[in-house]
């Protein structure tokens, strides 16, 4: 069956033209000239402010026009990232997409249903007549993925509405009313280049074919990070062997998971049999460290060309401690809300210039102090490893409002709906929401979507059934909202 045949077709036939359209994070340009030609054919009113967000305002349908005003919101950006023998110019290539049973998936790409699926509903909604709903704003932001720039820069009195319903959750039946804040923290190696010494063999080590994934809402899900993986046979055959590392390099963005990392590096002639050996024993062992969570856990080491220098010595003892040494993963569980992660850091990439070596980080926390806390725990260990460390400018979190009266009607509609309750809990993945707060305090908030899995990875997926319940969901909230005050 083809994407744009599936149910509700209002939806999906619009996710299905979206696919079409390039939109890396910081190159939004023909997604935005997407959504102002799409406003103009529908004789819609549409602005964009400096900073390429996009707002397309609808009248209320008949009946509703005394309804408060209501802004619909997701962002336009998607994480661009696939698989190392995939050819993709995701600047340039539409995505391929394809129905597998419940889901739609793309093939060895990240598919952008986040947030591809909310920019589909707006659109939908806007190009019905049929839907009931009092004054519109639909709200499309820009570069969420890798800075929240939009929210950032969002132009002053851009919206005018006081409910604001964000459409970048990934669990169908939950609603979401709290988010973490983040920031990222990046370390800078300067290295001297030092010749190849004599007697040396040459490896290639890669390890690959990790499932990945968003660095907040997978951050507790026991997934390998090959960064992390690599450096351990790394350090170990460092200490062990006198392996000198040439090049590395690890991971891609900072709200990923590291799938893949790889390194060049050399050992002496006489010890050569002897890694390969202790490289076979350390792929046994992590594979089944990672049995339950990494069943397709790639490593492989190989005979490549000479290069033509190695890192320095000190150097690479300040990078391989400090990169054993930086935590990963879940730091602390929140004492309030059972379950929810409150506070983590992700190992994210590690990349080479011809000088210089840059480990990227980032740190999300619910709590505002234990963000600052968990990023200066990172920065600390990289000092020790004389590197240079800088942190971006962060983003703020939002706290949850369990009086808000969106939840409420959110939850009496799902309830009528479904004949049950929906979860309505706080999320560790980064929402745009808080920096809308700061903007605008009197906002009125909530999010929910449809199910995703494998976000930000190859493996992403969006199940289909719940498209509907999603939509069915958005339409009845519209339809309950309250009339002016």
């Amino acid at each position: 069956m083809k994407i744009a045949e599936l149910e509700p077709k209002e939806v999906w036939s619009q996710f299905s033209e979206i696919l079409k359209v390039p939109r890396p994070s910081k190159k939004e340009e023909k997604i935005i000239k997407y959504l102002l030609d799409f406003a103009e054919k529908h004789g819609l009113e549409a602005k964009k402010d400096d900073a390429g967000n996009v707002l397309i305002k609808k009248p209320a349908s008949p009946g509703y026009e005394n309804r408060q005003t209501v802004v619909l919101q997701s962002h336009v950006d998607m994480v661009c990232e696939k698989n190392s023998d995939v050819k993709h110019d995701f600047e340039k290539d539409p995505i391929d997409a394809y129905v597998d049973g419940e889901w739609v998936k793309a093939k060895g790409t990240t598919l952008g249903a986040d947030d591809g699926i909310g920019i589909a509903t707006q659109l939908a909604i806007l190009a019905s007549d049929r839907i009931e709903h009092g004054p519109l704003e639909c709200l499309f932001t820009v570069d969420e993925e890798t800075g929240l720039t939009g929210a950032f820069n969002l132009q002053k009195d851009f919206f005018e509405g006081k409910i604001l319903i964000n459409l970048d959750s990934e669990d169908e039946g939950e609603l979401f009313i709290g988010c973490a804040g983040g920031i990222d923290t990046e370390a800078t190696f300067k290295y001297k280049k030092e010749d190849v010494p004599s007697g040396h063999f040459a490896f290639e080590v890669l390890v690959g074919n990790l499932k990945g994934g968003h660095s907040g809402d997978d951050i507790n899900k026991g997934l390998g990070n090959a960064n992390k993986i690599l450096n351990r046979f790394l350090w170990n055959a460092a200490r062990k062997y006198g392996l000198r590392v040439s090049s590395i390099d690890g991971g891609n963005l900072r709200n990923a998971i590291a799938r893949e990392a790889k390194a060049v590096v050399l050992v002496p002639n006489t010890v050569k049999e002897e890694v390969r050996a202790e490289f076979n024993m350390f792929f046994y062992e992590i594979q089944r460290e990672y049995k339950a969570t990494e069943p397709n856990l790639k490593m492989k080491m190989g005979t490549v060309d000479m290069p033509e220098f190695v890192i320095d010595e000190k150097t690479q003892f300040n990078l391989l401690n400090a990169i054993y040494a930086c935590p990963h993963g879940v730091i602390e569980m929140s004492r309030e809300i059972p379950g929810l992660v409150e506070t983590s850091t992700n190992l994210a990439s590690i990349k080479m210039n011809d000088d210089k070596i840059f480990v990227g980080t980032s740190q999300r926390s619910s709590v505002e102090s234990a963000k600052r806390d968990v990023a200066n725990m990172v920065e600390s260990v990289f000092l020790l490893a004389k590197a240079k460390v800088k942190h971006g400018d962060g983003y703020p979190g939002w706290t949850p409002n369990t009086d808000s009266e969106i939840l409420r009607i959110s939850k009496s509609a799902y309830e009528d709906l479904f004949g049950k309750e929906p979860v309505v809990r706080a999320i560790h993945a980064g929402l745009e929401c808080g920096l809308f707060l700061e903007k605008y305090p009197k906002l009125d908030m909530i999010s929910f979507g449809p199910t995703l899995r494998g976000v930000h990875s190859p493996d992403e997926r969006i199940n289909i059934k719940t498209v509907e319940m999603f939509w069915k969901h958005l339409l009845e909230v519209l339809r309950r909202i309250p009339e002016e005050k």
